[in-house]
């Protein structure tokens, strides 16, 4: 425990202790000499000040820190997760493999796990010293059974559980973050916390909570990216499915060719693992061209994670004059490890790469991605009015929707931030661009002719 932490806390125990003699010494004596009204006076404020002391240290946080890495390689781990047991206190490590977590108090029993390693736990009785925390790799083995059509049964089975348990619907917070770079460099960035309503396959509605907006000056910027991670999704219960071109489809063997390229072992070797199936849609569809990784639990059918990679990007920018080239879209989406046929989302991955085209000028590189972390889910409906996504929002209307409040940014644990982002966010706070937009230039007053 924290020196100051500790000191404070004998403080208020002293106190406290001193408050009770106080307490018992005024009933004595009012009982001979205090006047009604007085004695009736100090006891309650002698309760006030005694519930006010007791509630202080509750309210109080331990912050845990620390990396996930690979045990062999040494390597960070990215994107790992990182709960505490039978709590829905949970995070996932930065692109470094750095987490910060607040629990109420210590000791705690953290569960680490991120695919291709075996899940572990940790019991954490200080914060004294950041958390280093190694995980060894997942075997991985082929099955006895190799034939062509076992991945696709594997999906097949993983779209049926889908299917069968998309009803079950679950509430929480979101946190978005979106970062524009245009020929290497940053030109705008979005952070937004979500209520969110989600199931197990995509956002179902959101209502803004908090965001905040940084932008220069520069020939582009997008006005929705966002629209891709609330849209996107592994299953539709409005989709026509005669014609979806989804992995997760009645037409999964007519769109896309499937590969097992192995299964990986989890801690309980009773159990069969977890199988990483690669796919690409068949050359004779030309609409739609996607490839990717699924990876789904055998025993259970559930999906666990899903990366689709397409070149099939339609939007366009603030300028008509504008077009994208050599586009590449990727979505990631990870689901929270539990045991049960049913999890919920762990977070979203949208990156675009391109090219940019403008009459006259040379290609200009350009990228921009999100990051989407899922926290604080549970079941119990709120009530809030989420709203479904539509094609005309619009992310900054949404931003300024909502008073920017820089406090809740500071204490806010679940804005996590790589030594990257760190110096991308300081840049454009120096320039006093949080909280504002980007001011237009300001015109020249005309000069008159002589």
């Amino acid at each position: 425990m924290d020196l100051a932490i500790f000191a404070g806390l004998n403080g208020l125990r002293a106190v406290a202790a001193l408050f009770n003699c106080i307490y018992l010494l005024t009933s004595i004596v009012a009982a001979v000499t205090f006047p009604t009204d007085l004695f009736l006076r100090c006891g309650r404020l002698t309760g006030l000040l005694l519930t006010l002391l007791l509630t202080l240290p509750a309210q109080a946080q331990v912050q845990l820190r620390g990396t996930i890495i690979d045990r062999d390689t040494k390597e960070a781990l990215p994107f790992a997760s990182v709960s505490v047991n039978k709590t829905t206190i949970g995070t996932t490590t930065n692109v470094e493999g750095e987490f910060s977590l607040s629990v109420p108090r210590l000791p705690v029993t953290l569960i680490l796990s991120e695919l291709g390693h075996v899940r572990d736990t940790l019991r954490v009785t200080s914060n004294a010293e950041l958390l280093r925390i190694p995980l060894a790799s997942a075997v991985v083995a082929l099955p006895e059974v190799k034939i062509g059509s076992y991945p696709f049964q594997l999906v097949g089975h993983a779209y049926e559980e889908m299917e069968r348990n998309y009803g079950r619907k679950y509430f929480g917070k979101a946190f978005y973050r979106q970062l524009t770079r245009i020929a290497d460099q940053p030109t705008e960035l979005q952070e937004v916390v979500w209520n969110v309503k989600s199931s197990n396959a995509r956002i179902e509605g959101t209502t803004i909570a908090q965001g905040r907006y940084a932008a220069v000056p520069s020939i582009t910027s997008f006005s929705n990216f966002s629209l891709y991670t609330k849209s996107y999704g592994l299953y539709d219960a409005n989709a026509d499915t005669a014609t979806s071109l989804a992995l997760l489809s009645p037409n999964l063997v007519k769109n896309y060719l499937l590969e097992l390229k192995g299964v990986l072992a989890g801690p309980d070797s009773t159990k069969g693992g977890i199988a990483e199936i690669t796919f690409e849609t068949r050359p004779e569809l030309t609409r739609y061209r996607a490839e990717g990784t699924i990876w789904i639990d055998i025993d259970t059918y559930r999906v666990v994670r899903y990366h689709m990679t397409t070149p099939n990007f339609t939007a366009s920018t603030n300028n008509v004059n504008q077009k994208f080239r050599k586009t590449r879209l990727e979505i990631e989406m990870a689901f929270q490890s539990t045991e049960a046929a049913v999890a919920p989302l762990e977070y979203v991955k949208v990156n675009l790469n391109a090219e940019l085209i403008t009459p006259g000028k040379p290609a200009t590189p350009l990228s921009v991605s999100s990051f989407t972390f899922f926290y604080d889910t549970n079941t119990t409906p709120t009530g809030l009015p989420y709203a479904r996504v539509s094609v005309q929002d619009r992310d900054l209307a949404a931003i300024k929707s909502v008073k920017y409040d820089p406090e809740f940014w500071v204490n806010n644990s679940a804005v996590k931030r790589t030594p990257v982002e760190d110096e991308v966010i300081q840049s454009f706070e120096k320039k006093g661009a949080f909280g504002t937009m980007v001011k237009p230039p300001e015109k020249k007053p005309a000069q008159r002719k002589r």
